[in-house]
């Protein structure tokens, strides 16, 4: 992201247009502007920074909100007067609550990362009332009973069909992805290794 301040061109008012890009499904979040200062914040601080111009004054995403953006990646198009920005959600990138302002929402994977995202927020952040707070603040043992606990109501709906399964298996996700980020396992790395466990299973299969 080196010499991106120094290239990009602002417009007469002093603001380039800045098009928020989900660096992993690549699904446009946002467009908004930045001028001078939101763009060498957004690439010193390594999050999005934007200029309102309703308000007319600098803001930081999920400064009030908490869903802020990660940035992953800057770069400017081809004649240097637009930004695209890549970033890691963590949350909602519209004001509606929306996953993006364009009314697309994520595909499984992208839900999972954005879960991640926020919950690994919640342990850096550690806000009170929280209750993955809760849960980072009681320890590995209390994060691994709810494991337990939540993979054994799972079962326990899936063997009485009462409908229940659908939210049993997104408590044992929320608290899979808990204890995935108490342990600084990411999302990429278990994806990586289902996927060599599906390379290996074909080449098997073909020999």
């Amino acid at each position: 992201m080196n010499g991106i301040l120094e290239k990009a061109k602002f417009g007469a008012d002093g603001l380039i247009p800045a098009i928020v890009q989900d660096a992993r499904t690549r699904e446009v979040l946002t467009v908004a502007y930045m001028n001078r200062e939101a763009l060498q914040l957004t690439l010193e601080r390594g999050e999005t920074y934007f200029w309102s111009r309703s308000r007319q004054q600098l803001w930081h995403k999920g400064e009030t909100s908490g869903n802020s953006q990660k940035v992953m990646e800057v770069s400017l198009d081809c004649d240097q007067d637009a930004v695209l920005v890549g970033v890691e959600p963590r949350g909602p990138a519209c004001h509606t609550g929306s996953y993006s302002c364009f009314g697309v929402e994520p595909e499984i994977e992208g839900v999972l990362q954005e879960l991640y995202a926020v919950i690994e927020q919640r342990k850096e952040q550690r806000p009170e009332g929280s209750y993955t707070t809760y849960l980072f603040n009681s320890g590995l043992d209390k994060i691994l009973k709810k494991v337990g606990e939540e993979a054994t109501e799972t079962i326990v709906a899936a063997k009485n069909a009462d409908g229940s399964l659908v939210s049993e298996t997104a408590d044992l996700l929320y608290h899979l992805i808990v204890l995935l980020v108490e342990r600084g396992v990411t999302l990429d790395e278990i994806g990586r290794e289902l996927k060599e466990r599906r390379t290996t299973t074909k080449r098997h299969k073909n020999t």
